[in-house]
């Protein structure tokens, strides 16, 4: 069930006429200054958000963050007895900081957007986010993971990082942290070769990586930037193997992470190496691919336990019921309980920045922001959330697994190998 709301418990008549009985003035009044504008939402109109996310895939549970904010907002309802969430035409994240001008441009195209769940890749986010945000818009991303976009976790902010900008996925350098120490504290290896794409999310989980590994005196071999459309995959093997490397970390995209696996197989001398790759591969379609198996996968910890979203009382069994119900098929990204946690963030802060007057809906942009720098100790599906100053919202606890059966990869969702936490900075063994 929802929390509470102030409204709740009033009559669409009672809340138009005697409101400020139900409620106190700070109450009545939402937060925010007006220092980025407002949007003003008409009876009978719905508050517009957007999603962000990669959708050139095959079929509809493919397109599981899509899906799934549409099902967090159906879940949510309305706000103040009477105003209903639209999300419009979905954006197409197509992974490229050079798409980031378009994704902008068609979120902006409908001036009363207030906030946007996604982009999902981080390359995209790097170009796209500035634009979003100089507009006041409020930006909670469900899969970008780059160091880049928020901090180093030491109080300093980072290149790309914008108020207004916030996510509910880990900071990379908790997954570098958690591949290096799985690494030297269960299988041994002091000598890793990197390969990247030289984007946001490549190459900055690969560079926090080698940091993490040679701080746990290993040693880095190579660390290459690799182009699946114009590299040669086979003379890239070729190199990595020439400096014998007991560990080979390819925290690539996707479709990049497939070619280069199949020219590593054909490579004889990886056959004792320890392959392991990161959540860009999170996707059912790389680890179908029979030159997966054995491979380690790093990404966030799945097991939500009986978490429950605390505005819509939703846990991860029953998003996933309604999601199979909808899709015909369960989600294959990792990130889709990220997803729905971010939208009720989102509508939480909306609905905290906005008040009725005079019959309409008036939502200051800044208090959408204001609320959500202030979230600590929201409890969602992905566990405890509590946003810093530069946006890292989530637990960021880190699961690896070991993907065993391309024939069947959802079991290789629940073959955790090992898991890290930033809570208390261990890590374990299973």
């Amino acid at each position: 069930m929802k929390t509470p709301r102030c409204f709740a418990a009033v009559s669409l008549l009672l809340a138009a006429a005697l409101s400020a009985s139900a409620c106190s003035d700070a109450d009545r009044a939402g937060v925010g200054d007006g220092s980025l504008g407002v949007v003003t939402v008409g009876r009978g109109e719905a508050i517009q958000i957007r999603s962000v996310s990669s959708l050139d895939l095959p079929d509809a549970a493919a397109r599981d963050y899509l899906h799934i904010v549409e099902l967090a907002i159906e879940d949510y309802g309305p706000i103040h007895g009477e105003f209903s969430f639209e999300m419009g035409e979905a954006v197409n994240d197509q992974c490229s900081a050079g798409d980031g001008e378009r994704v902008a441009e068609a979120v902006l195209a409908d001036e009363r957007t207030v906030g946007v769940i996604g982009p999902s890749c981080s390359a995209t986010a790097t170009t796209a986010v500035p634009l979003l945000t100089a507009a006041g818009l409020a930006v909670i991303s469900m899969s970008n993971t780059s160091p880049l976009l928020t901090s180093d976790l030491a109080g300093n902010p980072s290149v790309y990082h914008q108020p207004g900008y916030y996510r509910t996925a880990h900071n990379d350098l908790y997954q570098a942290e958690a591949v290096s120490a799985f690494l030297h504290d269960t299988l041994g290896p002091r000598r890793a070769a990197v390969v990247h794409e030289g984007d946001a999310y490549t190459e900055g989980l690969a560079q926090a990586f080698r940091n993490a590994f040679e701080r746990h005196r290993g040693v880095i071999t190579d660390f290459i930037e690799i182009d699946a459309g114009t590299t040669d995959l086979a003379e890239a093997s070729a190199r990595i193997a020439a400096g014998q490397p007991d560990a080979l970390f390819f925290p690539l995209n996707q479709d990049t992470a497939a070619d280069f696996i199949e020219a590593v197989r054909q490579h004889g001398a990886f056959e004792d190496t320890v392959l392991i790759s990161a959540d860009g591969v999170l996707h059912f379609s790389f680890m179908e691919l029979d030159s997966t198996r054995g491979v380690y996968i790093s990404g966030p910890d799945l097991d939500f336990g009986d978490n429950a979203n605390q505005a819509t009382g939703m846990n991860a069994a029953l998003v996933r019921e309604r999601f199979e119900a909808k899709t015909g098929a369960p989600p294959v990204r990792a990130f889709w309980a990220h997803a729905y946690d971010a939208t009720t963030l989102l509508l939480d802060a909306i609905t905290a920045a906005s008040q009725i007057e005079r019959g309409q809906l008036v939502i200051d942009r800044a208090g959408v922001r204001e609320h959500l720098d202030e979230v600590s100790g929201y409890q969602g599906i992905i566990g405890d959330i509590s946003c810093d100053a530069f946006g890292d919202c989530g637990p960021s606890k880190i699961a690896i697994i070991h993907h065993l059966d391309p024939d069947n990869p959802e079991t290789a969702w629940d073959n955790t190998v090992y898991r890290f936490s930033p809570e208390d900075h261990t890590s374990k063994s299973q």
